[in-house]
């Protein structure tokens, strides 16, 4: 590489605590890298066998999405990116191109593995750097996760709420042609025993009863009853007539006496006054739709309530399912709901973003299915203080290596631009996490099974370290000071997991998950560690606890 490589990577902080000799080491497994604007250096999916140093101009790190495409960052000049994929050896969560004209140095694995070797500071540099990318990628996937979450939502409404809209419209337009027939013929003289015979006749019940077969037959029938008594042109009445449940046998009793023109009035305004009605009953079924997609829409979204309510699962689950009505469209649903199925006490918009995103995923595994009808199992019972929903699909299944990692962060097991690999790791956070239960998965070729487990009463809160009391305790009366650190939970992070909140040891300054959280880390870390007190590491707090005596104190008052 050319002679000015070393004093580029003198200048980025990675490389600052290594001697002239390692450095000078390094930059001989290094290459260069010009890139012009919109040129790719990496996409989601690929390998991650080289990190990059941004030597001049700005690199876009993006993530594909189902939509469109999530900007998460703008690197510059000093910056070190693809090091996240490098040291997790995994394929790249997410890709780079360049902004503008841009020069970078590319770092091997063997030559990174050195710096982190040969610099105990390069090293923590790194991982405070992983930790913080890993946390904003995450946080801002999540949100892009809801963003398209909800533009999937809006486009099935929108779609299912055309559909009726249209229909009113259309039924709205041949009423008014209808109507003004419908005047033309009340002004017509005719034998009035005719028109009130033929008005009396028409029997809501009785129309649209006849299967295609049958209509036909009636049609021909009524046809030549006509034909019979002198009407011209009777094949424009014999449709209307059977569409108004009027068969050949009724024909006689109505006509009586009456032929030719006048028989013919008398038909026609039976037949308007038929269409008319029929006209005016779809527009009652279009808006009756509109409105069930409407009501859907209020209660899947809890508006006007509080968070926190009792919850119909079965109502949140068929609110669901109309929303999602495109995506159902071509699926049979199978509902084996229990009777008896108690309410919960829950998150009812937070549920729903569950029950989204099982049904939504089952959907897209069935678009697969050719061999078989594709179905969606929607089964639900009560058991010991719970309730259980699964959702089933009849697809391929998930390969059994890949069932251990559909609720990791990121993980996905469709192609780049289809899924963020978010959505079944938030369902995972909201039933866990947020409501204490359960959410698990069993499947083979054939029968994929997500089961939610849920209390049916919220468990009684414990004392945890958010819990702050004015007690007495020796190891609270001397609480360091200094900067809060940074980052997140490293033990979470190598797990794949996420947490609720984050404290940080008053002793050593270890950053660790919450009580609340799964795998409750500050805890582990105050108990291997002997060091008791942790504090908050969330914006807008400052309190200790103390594990040992089980008290907190309020550091932003007196003590």
């Amino acid at each position: 590489m050319d002679a000015g490589a070393f004093e580029r990577l003198r200048k980025v902080e990675l490389f600052d605590g290594l001697s002239d000799d390692d450095l000078t080491r390094i930059c001989a497994d290094v290459r260069d890298v010009v890139l012009e604007p919109g040129q790719s250096l990496f996409h989601e999916g690929d390998p991650g066998d080289e990190a990059y140093v941004i030597a001049e101009g700005d690199i876009e790190i993006v993530k594909a999405t189902d939509r469109r495409e999530v900007l998460l960052a703008v690197r510059g000049p000093g910056h070190v990116i693809g090091e996240m994929a490098l040291l997790q050896a995994e394929p790249r969560i997410a890709g780079a191109r360049a902004r503008t004209h841009a020069e970078l140095v590319a770092i091997p694995r063997a030559a990174l593995d050195e710096v982190l070797d040969a610099s105990p500071r390069a090293a923590r540099t790194v991982f405070s750097t992983f930790l913080t990318r890993l946390k904003a990628t995450n946080d801002q996937l999540k949100q892009s996760e809801r963003m398209a979450q909800l533009g999937t939502l809006t486009a099935g409404v929108a779609h299912e709420l055309n559909n009726p809209a249209a229909a009113v419209a259309r039924a709205a337009q041949r009423l008014a042609g209808e109507l003004d027939a419908l005047a033309d013929l009340a002004a017509t003289p005719t034998t009035s025993t005719v028109r009130a015979a033929a008005l009396r006749s028409i029997d809501p019940d009785r129309q649209g009863s006849l299967d295609a077969l049958e209509r036909s037959d009636a049609e021909a029938d009524v046809e030549d009853w006509l034909g019979a008594r002198g009407v011209d042109a009777p094949w424009e009445l014999s449709a209307g007539l059977v569409d108004a449940g009027v068969g050949v046998h009724d024909l006689d009793g109505l006509a009586g006496e009456a032929s030719g023109e006048d028989l013919a009035d008398a038909f026609r305004l039976l037949v308007a006054t038929t269409a008319v009605r029929s006209a005016a009953r779809e527009i009652g079924e279009g808006v009756g739709r509109i409105s069930t997609i409407v009501r859907s829409l209020k209660s899947y979204a809890y508006l006007d309530q509080s968070p926190v309510q009792d919850v119909d699962v079965h109502q949140g689950l068929e609110d669901t399912l109309v929303l999602l009505a495109h995506k159902t469209r071509h699926v049979r649903v199978v509902r084996d709901y229990a009777d008896d199925l108690p309410t919960i006490t829950a998150l009812g918009t937070e549920l729903n973003q569950v029950w989204t995103n099982l049904i939504d995923n089952a959907c897209d595994a069935l678009e697969q299915v050719g061999d078989r009808i594709p179905t969606v199992t929607l089964r639900t019972r009560s058991a010991d203080g719970t309730i259980v929903v699964e959702v089933e699909d009849n697809g391929p299944g998930i390969p059994e290596e890949h069932q251990a990692e559909v609720f990791d962060a990121f993980f996905t097991t469709k192609p780049p631009g289809k899924g963020t690999g978010l959505g079944l790791q938030i369902s995972y956070r909201i039933v866990v996490l947020e409501h204490r239960g359960d959410l698990t998965i069993s499947s083979e070729p054939g029968r994929t099974t997500f089961r939610v487990t849920l209390p049916i009463e919220p468990p009684e809160p414990a004392t945890t370290e958010d819990t702050v009391r004015d007690e007495p305790c020796d190891h609270l009366d001397d609480i360091s000071t200094g900067p809060r650190p940074e980052g997140g939970c490293a033990e979470c992070l190598e797990m794949g997991d996420t947490w609720v909140h984050l404290r940080y040891c008053d002793g050593c300054r270890a950053v660790g998950c919450c009580d609340d959280s799964k795998n409750r880390h500050a805890r582990a870390h105050a108990t291997a560690s002997g060091h008791p007190v942790v504090r908050s590491l969330e914006p807008g707090e400052d309190w200790a606890w103390c594990f040992e005596h089980r008290v907190g104190v309020d550091l932003r008052t007196p003590t």
